[in-house]
């Protein structure tokens, strides 16, 4: 399989971008992915060392993660089991094809990372919109993993001290805004500071293991509850036509893996874009399992319309089993945090130093005074607006649209721009066809960008 050399559009150079182009890359490597450096040579010879097994859980586990906690709730916005399984269904094609896509782009720019092949593909203007699409989608990350960090901690400490919640309201001990400031300090600010986060791998694979654990919980206290169920209200059909957009945020946060998906590409051993669609569907179809057939649908069914927006917030304090389950995912954005920050950080570094115009080797001895700047304003900034938004379902459906670009808007973008940069002297059907495809995700990107984000502030944010 030969790769091209150059990038598609020209533009793509207007800000001297090579010359940094692989320090950024580098920065923006998931910590479980190995590539080697960008190369003509290393470009014969197999990228690297996933195997396409191997490519399909990494995927999984890109996928996977604090999002299912917000399932549930999806579920009882779209009307219930039937519409929320059709939804994602539907979406479920356009997700998958945007993967696809991408890795058809980054074959054809020879870029390795998801913003650098929007950049060689679709201009600077597209390209900088994504940067800061990644930046502010990462900021709003860590602030809803910062609200779930104060929601599994008070039913925690409520648990250890068998006191309801309420009893325990005056403790200044147990105020969730304390619990969230120590955890934060004590435990994520240190996390944040290193320049490298490879050493975040070993804990993150805890995190996929906890993952799995509150799906098996959620399955298991559906299937044989504790104790006769109380009558639930379970909707069967949306309350209005427009109350199925609101589920979409949710769904676009809980299956948007693509930032991450270029590097997964470019690291197996024969990165073809034929095994890709192959590894993606594959991953796509266990991650809508777990959304749907587990956290979706039994945790829906459990508690009904009544589902608190963090599923886990539904059941006791004193539950053993559904305690470990909190614990697990305190573990899990413990060490997902630094790895989000560390990626707008490095966001927020490329367009600093392209703004500057400096170079990465010139300003070694002010990128770490820049560094600790930047990861203590953004650590608190994510901290001051965690102990004031109420709960998760506020931070998805704002951060869901941001979502939807990444999954639609921008590779329906590169589509386009990659079959217009085509020389063909006739245009054949399926380049008519392909370019109506970019076109309508592009389109439907927007939609649900626009009326997702729209709803959260004018709606969510104003109650």
């Amino acid at each position: 399989m030969a790769q091209g050399t150059g990038s598609i559009n020209s533009n793509y150079k207007d800000w001297e971008w090579s010359a940094d182009a692989g320090e950024r890359a580098r920065l923006l490597q998931s910590p479980s992915v190995e590539t080697v450096p960008k190369s003509g040579e290393s470009q014969g010879n197999g990228l690297g060392a996933t195997s396409a097994l191997g490519a399909v859980f990494i995927v999984v586990n890109a996928a996977l993660g604090a999002g299912l906690l917000n399932f549930p709730a999806a579920f009882s916005m779209a009307g219930g089991v039937a519409a929320g399984i059709a939804l994602q269904m539907c979406m479920l094609i356009f997700i998958i094809g945007g993967l696809v896509i991408l890795a058809y782009c980054s074959q054809a720019s020879n870029e390795r990372t998801y913003q650098e092949v929007v950049w060689a593909v679709c201009g600077k203007v597209p390209g900088v919109l994504c940067e800061v699409a990644i930046a502010v989608y990462t900021f709003g990350t860590c602030i809803a993993f910062l609200i779930i960090i104060g929601d599994q901690e008070d039913k925690i400490i409520a648990a250890l001290v068998r006191e309801p919640e309420e009893a325990g309201a005056g403790h200044w001990y147990m105020d969730r805004k304390f619990t969230i400031s120590v955890t934060a300090l004590l435990l994520i600010l240190p996390l944040s500071i290193p320049k490298e986060i490879g050493f975040q791998k070993y804990a993150s694979s805890l995190s996929v293991i906890g993952t799995w654990y509150v799906t098996a919980v959620i399955i298991i206290k559906y299937i044989w509850p504790d104790k006769e169920p109380l009558p639930v209200e379970i909707p069967t059909s949306p309350s209005s036509w427009t109350a199925i957009f609101n589920a979409m945020p949710t769904i676009c946060f809980g299956f948007q893996c693509h930032v991450s998906s270029v590097p997964v590409f470019n690291s197996m051993k024969q990165p073809e874009v034929k095994t890709w669609g192959a590894v993606v569907t594959a991953a796509m179809v266990i991650a809508l399992f777990v959304y749907t057939g587990t956290a979706g649908v039994c945790g829906f069914l459990t508690f009904g319309a009544s589902v608190e927006q963090d599923v886990l917030m539904s059941y006791p304090s004193n539950d053993i089993p559904i305690a470990l389950a909190r614990a697990f995912i305190i573990l899990c954005v413990l060490t997902s945090y630094p790895i989000l920050h560390f990626c707008g950080r490095a966001v927020l570094e490329g367009l600093w130093l392209r703004y500057t115009g400096v170079t990465v080797e010139e300003d070694v001895v002010r990128e770490r005074r820049r560094r600790l700047l930047q990861t203590v304003t953004w650590f608190l900034l994510t901290l001051l607006l965690a102990l004031f938004i109420p709960d998760i379902g506020k931070v998805i459906s704002v951060i869901g649209g941001l979502a939807a670009c990444f999954i639609f808007v921008f590779p329906g973008l590169c589509l386009i721009q990659a079959k217009l940069s085509e020389i063909q002297e006739t245009r054949a059907i399926s380049w008519w066809a392909y370019v109506s495809y970019g076109v309508f995700m592009v389109t439907l990107g927007a939609f649900i960008f626009g009326q997702t984000t729209a709803n959260a502030i004018f709606v969510d944010l104003t109650v």
